[in-house]
């Protein structure tokens, strides 16, 4: 049985992937700290703070995976610093409280693209992301990089929507992903046997089984 830290709980893959570790029986308890409550859910622990590394610091129960599902957009976020804060800072948060509550394995949504050589701040910071993440010599790390998502989200971005048609014809990993099929692919990976430190699952292989 697992014990599982999740962040972004309430986002659009976060809140695919709560669902699905409710429902598998290998889970015992899911500790999903967010800005606001959430619904009583079986098996959740639902800390609530307005910054999410207030919540993470005095967490003291042992933990055995953790999934960070943490993004933005830039014009969401309200400015780069505000951006950098939830795509870089808070991820990278969450994985220090992971390792420290002693996790073996830790899971984070990336994006297609991802590079600290990306001449796009979006991608650069992602990229960055992902370096500080492989930096902390996790036993087992999984990055997953979707392209565009594909879901129903509680604050609409119009600009993901007006070109999601365009990007749902696009080969290979530019092609769209639905957030479901990135949550069900972060659920294979941390169920499945692993032997390699980095794991890096592109776009057009979350629809794949492993």
């Amino acid at each position: 049985m697992s014990r599982v830290l999740l962040t972004g709980a309430s986002g659009l893959v976060g809140s695919h992937l709560l669902r699905l570790l409710i429902a598998e029986p290998r889970v015992s308890e899911i500790i999903a700290p967010t800005r606001r409550a959430l619904p009583p859910m079986n098996k959740v622990i639902n800390p609530v703070e307005a910054d999410l590394t207030d919540v993470l610091r005095p967490l003291q129960q042992p933990i055995d995976i953790v999934f960070c599902c943490l993004g933005t957009t830039r014009k969401q976020a309200g400015s780069k610093a505000a951006f950098i804060h939830v795509d870089y800072t808070l991820v990278v948060d969450s994985a220090i409280a992971g390792q420290r509550l002693g996790a073996k394995h830790m899971l984070a949504v990336s994006a297609h693209g991802a590079s600290v050589n990306s001449p796009f701040f979006y991608h650069r910071v992602k990229g960055e992301m992902e370096r500080a993440l492989q930096q902390q010599g996790w036993p087992r790390l999984t990055l997953i990089r979707p392209s565009l998502l594909l879901g129903d989200r509680q604050q609409p971005r119009p600009g993901e929507a007006f070109f999601a048609p365009l990007f749902k014809l696009l080969p290979g990993n530019w092609r769209a992903v639905t957030a479901k099929d990135v949550a069900g692919a972060m659920m294979r990976e941390a169920f499945s046997p692993g032997h390699n430190n980095v794991t890096i699952i592109e776009s057009a292989a979350i629809t794949r089984p492993r």
